[in-house]
């Protein structure tokens, strides 16, 4: 996938503000289609009720928002931001994840955004983590606290995609390591692609036992 500067990253089509990176239609066409729940973010019959899933076995989480399924054009772009790789597009992703979120509306600033952290052997043959890429601009719009290193992984854990739910669990159990005080703090955690949920659900209960007030998850995709 090539783009020209000022130009829409999918139809081309020139930008009121090139910066934007994708115009206001593509990203009207990336959204969720209908209503979600608002703790795990899956199709439910009420935006502000927790679906029946969630009342039966809560997620770790108090949040979650997600700009669209994991599906074209969304996935596109993702993979394109991630394996390519066109870091380029972490702005007008997270452009897209905050507008998400402002529409979504109630939801408090975060004290402290947390990127999930990749094995620093895995970054390192990538050359950045999506997540981390994600959450600079997003602490910047909204003038909160962003800390790169509060989150360590212990170990490099197989690709998650691979893995069946159960499988992901184990694979996860204390891979990651808390290395800044968060007691009493509302935390937003950032991931570019949320599938079972194992990875957000095994930090975001390391962050409330550690203390944190709150855990949000925002990310790009939630998987259908």
């Amino acid at each position: 996938m090539l783009t020209v500067p000022g130009l829409c990253w999918l139809c081309q089509m020139p930008l009121m503000l090139s910066h934007w990176g994708i115009c206001s239609g593509c990203a009207r066409a990336m959204q969720m289609p209908g209503k979600v729940c608002p703790l795990c973010g899956l199709p439910a019959a009420h935006e502000n009720v927790p679906c029946g899933r969630c009342l039966q076995k809560p997620p770790p989480w108090q949040r979650l928002i997600a700009v669209g399924d994991y599906a074209p054009p969304l996935s596109t772009l993702v993979q394109q931001f991630k394996f390519h790789p066109r870091p380029e597009l972490a702005s007008p992703l997270a452009r897209l994840l905050l507008l998400r979120v402002l529409q979504r509306g109630k939801c408090p600033l975060p004290d402290l955004f947390l990127s999930v952290p990749l094995h620093a052997r895995r970054q390192w043959r990538r050359g950045f983590n999506q997540s981390d890429l994600l959450c600079r601009p997003l602490a910047r719009w909204l003038a909160c606290r962003y800390s790169r290193t509060a989150l360590k992984r212990l170990r490099a854990t197989p690709v998650q995609h691979h893995l069946s739910a159960r499988l992901r669990r184990q694979n996860l159990k204390n891979a990651f390591r808390l290395e800044l005080p968060i007691a009493g703090l509302h935390i937003v955690l950032v991931d570019d692609v949320v599938t079972t949920g194992s990875t957000v659900a095994e930090i975001s209960r390391l962050l409330l036992r550690s203390g944190a007030a709150t855990v949000q998850v925002w990310c790009l995709c939630r998987t259908l």
